[in-house]
């Protein structure tokens, strides 16, 4: 008997991401074989984002494209967008089960026991079930807000598949409540694993034979607030005890980019001189609307410290046009801030309207086309901005991480401040580290070397 195959897609972030692999992993544990979304496959996994309308529209999309596939197909529906709007998602056609945060993790069992339930009624096992009860593995309602219950739950979650990196989630939920932003209904309170778990998880992708983890999470600052840790402890242990070689620190905000960690990132071999920082508006009028923590002076001033530490590190900052009472003027001195201010690419986002959030009570709407215009303004800066980000790195040497893709006899990798470099495919090269020098920049934006 054939084994029976399951396929995963995730949307959104790398703690998706990390979660849906641990998820595939467990499937594969007990038989399940897996198979690509675009392939027939006895299960669907879909593991949903709703941080944006267009995250959900991408989501509803991947479920019919299951359905089409294969209509006798179990699909399951995990994370936020269950946690935030489980009743549109029970109501559509093919879908089987719908998972919050708190449940997914025990998709297996649910499934397994719906097979289970089938087997008994006489129910074929290839043909899809139907819920029971359309609350089933959803967390009871909260009637005053009209959502569900968050978890509170932390799961520990790494990537595998990758034989060059992991995204390790070290952190989950968040406690900020900014004023555009739905993943703290969606995900809960702010947790993390502790030191000594995060450990024991880097040991264990280390043992496949990954030579660089990303840490992730939803507020990675936070780490470790709620039993007597912190992050700075975290990259210190990991630093002295792992033997991991190459270690990144993915989105931290702003005003909790400690000195200590700048520092220990500048005496480090390990952590790489890359740091994503959210801004979201240069404007300190619309950060005070958008209830952020922090100023443009102190984002500025964090920037400052690194680049006085690691003059060429890479440092990414997201941004948001068009939230609710941006005015031109606003925008202007968000685009004037940038402009300035020394950040290698930004991550433009259009603002998006979250229900239960306190910026979708505002009346003072950025018009669709006023917010294209602005992200256009800022796509083209950041163009810039690499570009010249790369150019400053013409003649030096660095270190490259090659990973496995091979694109018309074209491989790539990374230096540790994230230059993109390409050479010809040599399959010894594959998770690699080596050292180049780069001389040759490229038009596409990358460096070409020989090895």
């Amino acid at each position: 008997m054939n084994p029976r195959t399951v396929a995963f897609r995730h949307f959104g972030c790398k703690v998706n991401y990390a979660e849906a692999s641990n998820l595939s992993r467990k499937f594969e544990e007990k038989g399940y074989q897996l198979t690509g979304f675009h392939d027939q496959a006895d299960i669907y996994v879909i593991s949903s984002c709703a941080v944006t309308a267009m995250a959900e529209k991408k989501c509803r999309a991947a479920i019919r494209q299951a359905h089409a596939l294969n209509p006798a197909a179990r699909i399951a529906v995990i994370g936020c967008f269950p946690q935030l709007k489980p009743e549109e998602l029970t109501g559509m056609e093919g879908v089987d089960i719908v998972l919050g945060h708190e449940e997914k993790f025990h998709l297996l069992e649910e499934i397994e026991d719906a097979e289970r339930k089938a087997l008994s009624t006489g129910q074929p096992t290839g043909s899809g079930w139907q819920l029971a009860d359309t609350q089933k593995g959803i967390l009871a309602s909260d009637p005053a807000s009209g959502i569900r219950h968050p978890a509170s739950e932390f799961v520990p979650s790494y990537s595998a598949g990758d034989r060059t990196r992991s995204f390790l989630k070290i952190q989950d939920g968040c406690d900020y409540h900014c004023a555009y932003c739905a993943i703290p209904l969606a995900r809960g309170h702010s947790r993390s694993g502790t030191i000594a778990q995060i450990l024991n998880e880097i040991q264990r992708i280390v043992e496949t034979g990954v030579k660089e983890i990303i840490l992730t999470g939803v507020n990675i600052g936070d780490f470790g607030k709620h039993h007597g840790e912190s992050l700075v402890q975290l990259l210190t242990a990991i630093e002295k005890e792992s033997p991991i070689p190459r270690i990144r620190i993915s989105s931290i905000e702003p005003d909790l980019l400690q000195d200590e960690i700048i520092d220990l990132i500048a005496s480090s071999e390990k952590f790489m001189p890359h740091f994503h920082i959210p801004l979201q508006s240069g404007c300190d009028t619309i950060l005070r609307m958008m209830k952020r923590r922090y100023s443009t002076e102190l984002y500025t001033s964090r920037v400052e410290r690194i680049r006085k530490r690691l003059p060429d590190a890479c440092i990414a900052a997201d941004l948001i046009v068009g939230f609710p009472g941006e005015s031109e003027t606003d925008f202007m001195k968000t685009y004037t801030f940038l402009e300035q201010l020394p950040v290698s690419y930004l991550h433009v986002f259009t603002y998006s309207r979250r229900d239960n959030t306190l910026a979708a009570k505002s009346s003072t709407i950025v018009s669709n086309a006023e917010k294209k215009k602005r992200s256009e303004w800022l796509h083209n800066l950041s163009d810039k901005k690499k570009l010249d980000f790369y150019r400053s790195n013409l003649g030096k040497t660095a270190t490259v991480l090659f990973e496995s893709d091979n694109k018309k006899g074209i491989m790539h990798g990374f230096t540790g401040n994230y230059i993109k470099v390409k050479t010809p495919y040599n399959p010894n090269l594959v998770n690699e580290i080596r050292s180049v020098i780069l001389t040759n920049l490229e038009r596409n934006g990358s460096y070409e070397v020989r090895l």
